[in-house]
């Protein structure tokens, strides 16, 4: 029971810092966008994101990957009008997906299902 806590707070951790990989790739095609919103809700939301998508690979729920696109989608539908926004918006959420996908499979292949 304590290695599945742990394995599941290794990945966590993953899903947190692997943000800082998404924001560096993300860094060159930042200058051509308006900032607006709360200064750091977008680190956040995107840290929030991994997590639930990594938790839903671990619990076989590739379906519900789709909700958590469309409610970001959502919340950013008015800004989405801005071709840069929405080809930076695309670029992140993409890449934020890819990275909680890829991790999540290989935790599932590296320790199985044990983990739920």
């Amino acid at each position: 029971m304590l290695l599945e806590i742990f394995i599941l707070f290794l990945g966590y951790g993953l899903m947190v810092i692997l943000g800082i990989a998404i924001k560096i790739f993300l860094k060159p095609f930042s200058m051509n966008v308006k900032d607006s919103g709360i200064d750091g809700a977008g680190k956040y939301i995107g840290i929030f994101e991994r997590i639930i998508i990594f938790t839903l690979v671990l619990t076989n729920q590739y379906a519900a990957i789709s909700i958590v696109f469309g409610a970001k989608s959502i919340a950013r539908f008015k800004e989405l009008n801005s071709r840069n926004f929405a080809e930076y918006y695309l670029l992140g959420t993409f890449a934020s997906i890819t990275v909680a996908l890829i991790v999540g499979i290989l935790f599932k292949l590296l320790f199985g299902n044990f983990i739920f």
